[in-house]
């Protein structure tokens, strides 16, 4: 499963699933470009792969701000040229009552696990489409699927990236451009960190699997969407949740 001579971009990529993938697609031959609002974490994952033997940079994006997306993939392509790889990996959430949350909160997960992730697609597919292909992975979530108690509003937005996945790979399908998307479940990463270990373990007992996922488990699910061995898949959800959610 080589991607020698590939260009891949994985926002998020400064940690947890992003960085998991980041590193398995420089792993097999892909030049990475790591995408992280955090100069630090986004830094230390470029580095941590070029240590690795891989080929690998970081450039900064704020994946809420559609300027510096802009910037972001004007930057890209003027330095590596036509994009190969798209992986939206960046996304964040936080749990509490619907009827609490404000305006300007919502907006803040819909741009970051929608709207971002659509700006992001539309400015790098013109290179895509001129040379006739390309893979786009969106990394959503469960929660998009079958909802999740708390996360009423980030299951919206993930829901919504997932109708855009099937849309958008029916429009680019004649361009020989694949977009799929992995709905990971609860995953062990520094967003999961930071919920009440009884939330953790209510979790822990749902999964059929009895644990929580590696970031590692989500990023051979989008290694593989964005490998040659999904050439003929496009406009699909995989969800990778160690069985706790099984949506049609």
């Amino acid at each position: 499963m080589t991607m020698k001579d590939k260009i891949a971009v994985v926002t998020g990529g400064g940690s947890g699933i992003g960085r998991a993938t980041a590193q398995a697609l420089a792993g097999r031959g892909a030049t990475v470009v790591v995408a992280d609002i955090d100069p630090a974490s986004g830094e230390a994952t470029a580095a941590a792969i070029r240590q690795q033997g891989g080929k690998a940079g970081f450039m900064p994006v704020d994946m809420t701000d559609v300027a510096s997306i802009e910037a972001f993939s004007t930057a890209v392509q003027a330095k590596f040229g036509p994009v190969g790889i798209l992986v939206n990996g960046a996304g964040w959430g936080r749990n509490g009552p619907f009827v609490e949350g404000s305006g300007e909160f919502w907006n803040k997960l819909i741009a970051l696990n929608l709207v971002g992730p659509m700006t992001l697609a539309k400015a790098l597919l013109p290179a895509m489409m001129q040379v006739g292909g390309g893979k786009i992975v969106n990394i959503a979530s469960d929660a998009g699927r079958v909802g999740s108690l708390g996360e009423t509003v980030y299951s919206a937005a993930k829901g919504g990236l997932i109708a855009f996945t099937k849309s958008l790979a029916r429009e680019t399908a004649r361009y020989q451009v694949n977009v799929n998307c992995v709905c990971p479940g609860p995953t062990d990463t520094p967003l999961m960190a930071a919920v009440p270990d009884k939330v953790k373990e209510a979790l822990t007992k749902a999964i059929p699997f009895r644990r929580l996922g590696k970031p590692e488990e989500v990023a051979d699910a989008v290694v593989f969407f964005a490998s040659e061995h999904a050439s003929y898949i496009t406009g699909q959800v995989l969800s990778v949740s160690g069985g706790l959610t099984m949506a049609g």
